[in-house]
């Protein structure tokens, strides 16, 4: 009898759910906290405390963040833009084709890279269109959310419960097993966006849109021999307002030609002077066939890519005041490339080679990422900051990296050599041909995820050997009137609830025994609780907060709040009967 300790882990596990819900302390510091006070308590053990770390769905999840990694680093999401085409002028059209795409990717990718990536190209996309950006947005987001449904691989929840059925039950999830109810759930899912987009998304512009950018920088580009954008016009590049893209002038030779005409054709040796905010040098910089004019006048010992952006603001000791960029020592010395310059808000006319120093002048340097260590309290400068994910992308790498992912696929399809085996030859491989370094491999793994995913699993058998979970599923099925179809959709909403309100992976591990003890008290087949609870944690559309992605668009869609309440709601409530529907079907009783 563990009455003292079930009564103590409920009251434990409700105080994490309000704290997670209602605070913003990190949810890996909470979830980690609660388990020290079970630990603390007596009613795990340390095996117990730490067996989440050793689960092979937790792993596995830590590696294909480096997968994931790898296709941001070679850019081989970004080939995969084309098919936002600008000749598209039906709303409902744009919105299928860009979700399909997203879907697609996000079904064996993490959806965090793919939406990072179609955040720019989509907000230049609407611009080419004409369409509100605030009307992509969102069915963005929720475009990776149904592709995480469709396999294992979609969602870290999908692994680690995954795992966790392994461990338990001996059963072994097969990759497109989840496939069954998700390709539907997503079909439906895209008739319903399609129908309410028309009437519940709002019209509004980004946050960027609405207070402008105050900082105007100049770069200086370079058509490399061979680059892809020589014999094309400056429209067939992109390189136009419509894109975001500001470019100034062309210099070819000792000529200065204005951009205005958009009709010009591009030529070997051309060097294009852009002027625009940091969000948009920045993507100067990573675009395929250009590189910095700085690069062609002096080399620096770091690789391209494995180099970051770093901005430094010129102090009044700096010894280059006054003097060329070009004609000082300024790369021997700091071993940096100036990509760019901002002066007082305006713009600077001319061959970024031939601009003087001035006092106060922003810099943006590509640089070795020790240059921030080295120069942050340097006199030379009053400020350094680094950017985070600012490095040129490895294009050169883009084939193999996707060779491998499909070799990572077929192994763990066909093969059935299991997606830890898959995915560990697959990043092994991925490091050992560069297409991701050991440093940002590293960077790529989410240690939030990996650590709140620990902590639940230690929290979910802490739930299960108290007796916690047992007692919360005598209730629940009893409420359910001994049902097995009300009982599950009864774990469905109570999941998708959780999720909305906390971190998917934490209500997913920690409700998984309560849905076992469900399975055993009415005598049923267990698996359909276990994809309820998949689906559940992975289809989160009423709050930003309830899911990374809907997080990440709430910026560049301009929303508000309400805005993910007024779609979100209605897709949650229409998701929970289809589901519901829908899972006894594939998997009966």
């Amino acid at each position: 009898m563990m009455e003292w300790q079930m009564w103590f882990t409920m009251a434990s596990v409700a105080l994490m759910f309000v704290v997670l819900a209602k605070t913003r302390i990190p949810p890996e510091w909470v979830c980690l906290g609660t388990l020290v006070v079970l630990l603390a308590a007596g009613i795990i053990t340390d095996k117990e405390a730490v067996a989440g770390a050793s689960n092979r769905g937790m792993l596995t999840v830590a590696i294909l963040f480096i997968v994931a990694g790898a296709f941001n680093e070679t850019g081989a999401i970004q080939m995969l833009t084309f098919v936002l085409s600008p000749r598209i002028k039906s709303e409902t059209v744009a919105r299928l084709r860009m979700m399909g795409a997203v879907t697609i990717l996000s079904a064996f990718l993490n959806n965090t890279p793919v939406v990072a990536i179609f955040i720019p190209a989509v907000k230049a996309w609407a611009k080419k269109i004409k369409m509100p950006v605030s009307k992509l947005m969102i069915p963005l987001s929720y475009a990776a959310i149904f592709g995480g449904t469709c396999t294992l691989i979609g969602t870290s929840t999908n692994l680690v419960v995954s795992g966790i059925i392994e461990k338990d039950m001996g059963v072994k999830v097969e990759l497109f097993e989840i496939a069954k109810v998700g390709i539907p759930f997503s079909l439906i899912m895209f008739t319903v966006i399609t129908l309410l987009s028309k009437w519940l998304l709002p019209v509004r512009s980004s946050a960027i849109d609405q207070m402008g950018d105050p900082k105007q920088y100049t770069t200086e580009m370079i058509l490399s021999p061979g680059s892809v954008l020589i014999g094309k016009t400056i429209r067939q590049a992109d390189l136009t307002e419509e894109n975001d893209i500001n470019l100034i002038e062309i210099i070819r030779g000792k000529n200065s030609i204005p951009a205005a005409d958009y009709s010009i054709t591009l030529e070997e040796d051309d060097r294009l002077v852009f002027a625009g905010g940091l969000d948009m040098i920045s993507e100067v910089q990573k675009m395929k066939g250009l590189a910095p004019v700085m690069d062609r006048l002096f080399k620096i010992g770091t690789p391209r890519p494995d180099r970051c952006f770093v901005e430094a603001v010129v102090s009044n000791s700096n010894q280059f005041i006054g003097r060329s960029i070009v004609g000082s020592h300024f790369r021997s010395l700091y071993d940096s490339v100036v990509v760019a310059i901002a002066r007082a808000g305006r713009q600077i006319s001319g061959s970024l080679s031939d601009v003087v120093l001035e006092e106060g002048d922003t810099l943006l340097l590509e640089t070795h990422p020790n240059f921030y260590l080295q120069n942050k309290n340097s006199q030379d400068f009053h400020l350094v900051s680094q950017l985070e994910e600012s490095a040129a992308p490895r294009y050169n790498k883009a084939i193999i990296c996707c060779i491998v992912f499909l070799g990572m696929i077929f192994l763990a399809t066909f093969l059935g050599i299991g997606m830890f085996k898959a995915s560990a030859i697959a990043a092994a491989v991925l490091l050992a041909t560069r297409c991701i370094t050991f440093t940002r491999a590293y960077k790529s793994v989410d240690m939030q995820v990996l650590l709140v995913i620990i902590a639940a699993f230690g929290i979910g058998r802490a739930m299960e050997k108290t007796g916690a979970a047992s007692f919360i599923a005598t209730q629940m099925v009893g409420m359910g009137g001994g049902s097995p179809w009300m009982v599950l959709s009864m774990l469905y909403i109570t999941t998708s609830i959780l999720t909305e309100m906390v971190t998917n992976n934490a209500a997913a591990l920690i409700l998984w025994p309560i849905a076992l003890a469900m399975a055993a008290q009415m005598g049923v087949n267990w698996t359909p609780f276990a994809f309820a609870i998949m689906m559940g944690a992975s289809a989160s559309f009423a709050t930003p907060i309830g899911y990374q992605c809907n997080m990440m668009v709430y910026g560049p869609g301009g929303y508000r709040f309400s805005d993910f309440l007024k779609i979100g709601i209605p897709m949650n409530l229409i998701a929970w009967v289809v589901n519901s529907f829908l899972i006894p079907i594939i998997w009966p009783f």
